[in-house]
């Protein structure tokens, strides 16, 4: 094996990419790496790859990429390649992969449910088509290029998740993505401290058009959403959806309904722009009706490719949320929506309204607090509250600091180990509940679930 230096000859990306080319597994945590695997030493605030780089090697690694000297011995160091930086490295190696692709690559982001989405997309246009899409929520500025990364050349379509806390971000992924289609859920209030505010929310999110307009690219708008709209405007096409306009229609056919035995959301198509969809009710395993927008954008795409109506249908019927996001479950004789996968003022104003309505008894409210806020926090928790106030529920429990200072007379925690506690004591039977909050509070663990 041939050694790399920086030093004297830079491995160019070209270069690289061959040696990709034969060992296409690329891994950036030695946890997780396997033999013939090409190791990555990225580096973070508390964390420096280039320390494991030989850990990686004795593992089997076939290459380590590091950007800071490595001392080993000369048959370790031979397959050893020094770069400038490992972070650029692995993006710049990802939009050459991503280059010899003409397939559709589509780029979901926005402020609630864009996971949700892409997961509802994935499955209808896997129903009829080999598709790569990010896997779980790796969908920052390390996971956009390790999912580019892993498309192999059978792939037909590419669905590739942006998540982003502050400007630019959308706007660096696009760069190594380049997007021939978008979607853009919608702009809530969500990393407000990253982006300084709802307009910067919108300004950061919108960053995906300014891409789309400035390729020609084609945009997947919800036409509900009147601030979409008209930040979409440039974009040469638009393909529309939503309750009341666009090329899609649908309304809310059935809900949560509490004592009923069926407890998802029911959609009816009520315009479509194919005949075999008119008036045909799509019955889902996703709670509330917030999941309207998300469930549309996945049909919209699948019929924009010409996926088979009956695949579609079927795709949407059979996907189950995990992880967290807006599951239904049975615990301890209780009925549980749990939803504590992420949580901004938005998310929690939709997921607390469609609580509000669920037409049962002994319903019990455990909210988390909401992380990255910034100087808006304190106000935006405060108000959650006043919303709680409004809907009279049963009980309602509080859990994270970020409530400590505020003004209300519910059951608070400081986190949620001892809520769990406080939880086991009561022994709730036949009661409704929804639990949600930011990742960082992990709810989850008041039900037991680690």
């Amino acid at each position: 094996m041939k050694q790399f230096s920086t030093t004297s000859s830079p491995l160019s990306t070209a270069d690289l990419y061959e040696i990709y080319k034969s060992y296409s597994q690329v891994q950036t945590d030695t946890r997780q790496l396997k033999k013939g695997d090409l190791y990555f030493a990225l580096k973070g605030p508390n964390f420096n790859g280039n320390e494991f780089a030989l850990q990686a090697l004795e593992q089997g690694a076939t290459y380590a990429i590091v950007d800071e000297q490595v001392n080993a011995s000369a048959h370790l160091q031979e397959r050893i390649i020094y770069v400038a930086d490992v972070l650029s490295s692995l993006q710049a190696l990802s939009k050459f992969h991503r280059e010899q692709f003409n397939i559709p690559f589509i780029a979901i982001t926005g402020s609630n449910g864009k996971t949700t989405t892409k997961e509802l997309v994935a499955a209808v246009l896997g129903s009829h088509y080999t598709i790569y899409t990010t896997k779980g929520n790796l969908n920052n500025h390390i996971g956009v290029p390790l999912t580019l990364l892993s498309i192999k050349q059978d792939a037909q379509f590419a669905i590739i998740e942006m998540g982003a806390n502050h400007l630019k971000e959308i706007e660096s992924y696009c760069s190594y993505t380049l997007p021939t289609h978008g979607l853009i859920n919608n702009c809530g209030k969500a990393h407000l401290e990253g982006f300084g505010g709802e307009e910067g929310v919108r300004k950061g999110k919108g960053e995906l058009y300014d891409y789309l307009k400035i390729h020609n690219g084609t945009a997947f708008i919800n036409s509900d959403l009147d601030y979409l709209v008209k930040m979409s405007q440039g974009i040469e096409i638009v393909i529309s959806y939503g309750t009341n306009s666009g090329q899609l229609q649908a309304k809310v056919f059935e809900v949560v309904t509490g004592q009923s035995t069926n407890d998802f959301l029911a959609l009816e198509i009520t315009a479509s722009t194919n005949a075999a969809l008119l008036n045909k009710v799509i019955k889902t395993q996703l709670v509330g009706s917030y999941n309207l927008p998300n469930v549309l954008a996945a049909i919209s795409i699948g019929l924009s490719f010409e996926v088979p109506v009956a695949k579609i249908m079927t795709a949407i019927e059979n996907y189950m949320p995990t992880n967290s996001r807006s599951q239904l479950i049975e615990w301890k004789n209780n009925k549980v929506i749990l939803d504590a996968y992420n949580a901004n003022p938005s998310s929690m104003q939709l997921a607390i309204e469609n609580f509000a309505k669920i037409d049962t008894a002994k319903k019990i409210l455990c909210i988390g607090g909401m992380r990255e806020l910034g100087k808006e926090s304190q106000a935006e928790h405060q108000a959650l509250i006043e919303q709680i106030k409004a809907a009279h529920f049963e009980k309602v429990i509080l859990v994270g600091k970020e409530f400590e200072n505020c003004q209300h007379a519910f059951t608070y925690f400081e986190n949620s180990a001892l809520a769990k506690n406080w939880l086991d004591q009561e022994n709730f039977t036949n009661h409704f509940f929804l639990i949600k909050g930011s990742r960082g509070i992990q709810m989850e663990k008041m039900i037991g679930i680690d």
